[in-house]
C-alpha cells in the first residue's frame, strides 16, 4: 500500500502546520527529515533537513505505531512553523521520497474505514460533523461519530446471530415435531421485538433535515411583500425588491440560523394566472417549492393559501394599515421591523417539532434505507416455517451489514470520501 502524506490543518499561513504521514513508509519518511523519531504518541523537537542538508524548520514530531494509530497503519504528525515557504519545503521533500505520493481528499478516513478503525456510520458522521455550521448539527453528528448508530446496529446484529444460530440448529433437529415448533415460535417472537426496535428508530426524523436545513418557503400572491421579507428576515438583500408585480420569476433560495436552527428561506414568484410564458415557468416553479416546503410561510389571504400541514400566515406591509386587526395572521412590516421578532420565534418553535431532538441518534437516508430492508425482512418470518425463517433472519444480518458498510456499500465509498478535505 502507497505511503500518502497531506496538509490536515488549514491552508497557510498560519501558526501551526500539521502534515500527516500514513503508511508502512511514515517512520522511515520521518527519520529521514527529522533524524529520529520519539517514543510513540509523545511529541519531541526535531531540527528537519532537506536532501542537501538545509534545515528547512525546527518543529514537533509525532508518532503512532500502526495499532495505536487513527488510520489504522503506521502515522506520523509534523507540526511545523505555518509559513507558506516552509509548508511548500516539507511537501516538496516528501514528495520527492520514493514510495509517497500525496494523498486523495479523504483518503486518511477512508483508511480508517477500511482497516477496521470506524466503521461506515461513524465515517458520514464524522463528514456532517466537518460540515456542521449550527449547534444542533455539530451536536448531531458528533453522536453519529463518536459510534451511536454503530453500537445500537451491532447490538441488534448479534441479536440476530443467535436467533440464526438457533433456527439453524432447528432446521436439523431430528426429535420430536412439537418443541421444533416451540422454537420456532420462539425465534419469532423474538425477531418480531427486534422488527418493532428498528421501526421505533426509523420514526424519527431524517439527519437530511439537520444538515440541509428546513426548508421555509415564503408564497403568496404578486407583490405581497415576499422577497422584501426574505431581506428583512436575512438582514441584508438578497432578492430584488421593486414596486413593480412579479418582480421575483425565479427560486431564490437564502441560508438562515436562529437560535442555532438552520433554515433555507425560498423566495417564489406571486401565485397567480398569467399570459406571460415566462410567468407561467415561474409560477410553477413556485408551485413546486410549496408542495416541497417544510414550512409555508404565506402572505396574503388565508383562505387563498394552498393546504400545508405546516403553515405560517403573516399580514405584511403592516405599516401600511391595509389590512384590518382582526384578520387571521401575523402583522409584520418590513420596514419598520414590527412582528419579526415574534414570526422568527414562530419559525424555530416549529422548526424544533420537525427536527430530529438533540439528544436522540439521527439515521441518514442511506442509513434509514438499509434498516427499513432490515426491518421489513424479519416482517417476513413466519412461525411454523423454520425455513423460511431462517431466510429472513439472513436477509436481516445483511441489511445491517449494509448500514454499517461491512458488505455491498462500494458504490457509496468514492461519494462519501470525496466530501472530505484534503489530508483528512
Amino acid at each position: 500500500m502507497d505511503t500518502i502524506f497531506a496538509l490536515s490543518s488549514g491552508s497557510p499561513p498560519a501558526a501551526i502546520a500539521i502534515i500527516r504521514i500514513s503508511g508502512p513508509l511514515a517512520p522511515h519518511a520521518a527519520v529521514t527529515l527529522a533524524g529520529s523519531l520519539p517514543e510513540p504518541r509523545r511529541a519531541s523537537l526535531r531540527t528537519f533537513k532537506g536532501s542537501t542538508g538545509e534545515v528547512l524548520d525546527s518543529a514537533l514530531v509525532l508518532h503512532f505505531p500502526a495499532r495505536s494509530s487513527v488510520t489504522g497503519e503506521p502515522l506520523v504528525e509534523l507540526h511545523a512553523h505555518g509559513g507558506r515557504a516552509v509548508v511548500r519545503a516539507i511537501l516538496t521533500e516528501l514528495s520527492g521520497m520514493e514510495g509517497l505520493r500525496e494523498a486523495f481528499p479523504g483518503e486518511f478516513t477512508r483508511r480508517a474505514f477500511e482497516n477496521g478503525r470506524i466503521d461506515l456510520t461513524e465515517a458520514e458522521g464524522l463528514a456532517d460533523l466537518l460540515e456542521a455550521e449550527t449547534e444542533l448539527q455539530r451536536r448531531a453528528a458528533l453522536a453519529v461519530a463518536g459510534g451511536s448508530v454503530r453500537r445500537q446496529v451491532e447490538a441488534w446484529r448479534e441479536r440476530l446471530v443467535l436467533l440464526s444460530a438457533r433456527a439453524e440448529a432447528a432446521i436439523d433437529y431430528v426429535g420430536d415435531e412439537d418443541e421444533v415448533s416451540d422454537a420456532d415460535h420462539g425465534i419469532a417472537a423474538e425477531a418480531v421485538a427486534i422488527s418493532a426496535e428498528l421501526s421505533t428508530w426509523l420514526d424519527q426524523p431524517r439527519s437530511e433535515l439537520l444538515k440541509d436545513g428546513i426548508r421555509v418557503v415564503l408564497a403568496g400572491p404578486p407583490n405581497a411583500g415576499k422577497s422584501s421579507l426574505l431581506n428583512a428576515l436575512v438582514g441584508i438583500d438578497k432578492a430584488i425588491v421593486t414596486p413593480v408585480a412579479g418582480t421575483t420569476r425565479d427560486v431564490i433560495e437564502v441560508p438562515l440560523q436562529l437560535e442555532g436552527v438552520p433554515l433555507v428561506l425560498v423566495d417564489t414568484a406571486g401565485l397567480h394566472e398569467s399570459a406571460d410564458e415566462v410567468e407561467r415557468i415561474g409560477v410553477h416553479l413556485a408551485e413546486q417549492q410549496v408542495r416541497n416546503a417544510d414550512i409555508l410561510l404565506w402572505l396574503g389571504n388565508a383562505e387563498l393559501a394552498p393546504p400545508h400541514p405546516r403553515r405560517l400566515v403573516v399580514r405584511s406591509k403592516a405599516d401600511l394599515g391595509r389590512v384590518p386587526d382582526t384578520a387571521e395572521g401575523l402583522a409584520v412590516s418590513s420596514v419598520t421591523q414590527a412582528g419579526l421578532r415574534e414570526l422568527k420565534s414562530g419559525l424555530v418553535r416549529i422548526s424544533r417539532e420537525i427536527l430530529p431532538s438533540p439528544d436522540a441518534e439521527t439515521l441518514n437516508q442511506r442509513q434509514a434505507t438499509a434498516l427499513g430492508e432490515a426491518a421489513s425482512a424479519l416482517e417476513e418470518v413466519v412461525p411454523d416455517d423454520i425455513v423460511l425463517t431462517a431466510e429472513a433472519l439472513r436477509q436481516a444480518r445483511s441489511a445491517l451489514d449494509r448500514t454499517i458498510g461491512r458488505a455491498g456499500v462500494e458504490d457509496v465509498l468514492d461519494a462519501l470520501f470525496g466530501r472530505f478535505c484534503l489530508g483528512k
